[in-house]
């Protein structure tokens, strides 16, 4: 995610550079066009590159509303999986009879790691990294890794094990029915926020949207230069490529923000707020050694 930084000017061109350099070879192509075949070239009112330009205008307003939605819904997935780690934890904790299950305190311990491990291994599995590292096997037993070296879904496994868990406290009544019912619902809720990010993870944004919004901002500019090559002459070079610039840099904008979980700085920051989670959890459990917040990594945040 990009943070409130000056973001560095190499990093936008980096993004428009090849197209910008397409824009720039027709526009010196047109104007030599004009200097050396004055007749060649056709006349273009400037209704029409008007028309397209109001029209393409409104295309990418509505394109980068959509990726919007896409990126603000994968933030409010993860917001709640903040929540309801939290929430877990803390009924766990509060509900665990412990004169009934001498080993409670290992159990708390044991399903809070696991939780925290879950939330990495969500992270990762959804940017398409390896879902579980050393660093989050050490949150887990041995033979609970094993377990999941075996399993697709890493993060599913997970909370098949926390159902689990939770099945024994149950039969040893170290917690009550009621009590059961909301660590369930709980658990729920997070297997539901993890089916929500997969589905906007594993739903492509339409590529023939993507590949007309670009085919038609070309036809637009070309237009544009042949139309501003008859009227301002060799400016017609500088003006086309600031209004190309804008119009790239907002499509690219869009194109960034359509998928939340592909790794890029204009990602969800999965890895930061399961460092969050983290902290919480420890908080919670009492633990002295805590970890630091995740470091911005320059103008962005993991």
């Amino acid at each position: 995610m990009l943070i409130d930084k000056n973001i560095p000017f190499s990093y936008i061109y980096k993004k428009i550079r090849w197209d910008v350099f397409r824009v720039l070879l027709f526009s010196v192509s047109f104007h030599l066009i004009k200097l050396f075949f004055i007749d060649s070239l056709p006349e273009v009112p400037f209704q029409l590159p008007t028309l397209l330009g109001t029209a393409i205008s409104l295309i990418l307003a509505f394109n980068v509303n959509q990726s919007y939605d896409r990126w603000w819904e994968a933030r409010k997935i993860w917001g709640a999986i903040v929540n309801d780690s939290r929430s877990l934890i803390i009924q766990l904790k509060g509900f665990i009879d412990g004169e009934r299950y001498t080993d409670a305190p290992n159990l708390l311990h044991r399903m809070a790691n696991r939780q925290i491990a879950w939330c990495y291994c969500l992270g990762q599995s959804l940017r398409g990294l390896k879902p579980l590292t050393p660093e989050q096997e050490q949150f887990l037993p041995p033979n609970e890794v094993s377990f999941l070296e075996s399993q697709n879904n890493k993060s599913f496994a997970l909370l098949m094990l926390q159902m689990e868990d939770l099945r024994k406290l149950r039969q040893r009544e170290a917690v009550n029915p009621f009590q059961e019912v909301q660590i369930n619902s709980t658990l729920s809720r997070l297997c539901d926020s993890m089916g929500k990010a997969e589905r906007i993870n594993t739903t492509v944004f339409p590529i023939t949207y993507r590949i007309f919004i670009h085919v038609f901002m070309y036809i637009f500019l070309i237009i544009l230069s042949i139309a501003l090559v008859e009227t301002v002459g060799v400016f017609e070079i500088p003006i086309l490529i600031v209004v190309a610039s804008a119009f790239f840099m907002i499509e690219k904008t869009a194109r960034h923000m359509q998928d939340p979980f592909r790794n890029k700085p204009t990602d969800t920051p999965v890895t930061a707020i399961a460092r969050t989670i983290e902290i919480n959890i420890r908080q919670i459990l009492l633990e002295k050694e805590i970890p630091a917040p995740q470091a911005p990594e320059k103008f962005y945040l993991m």
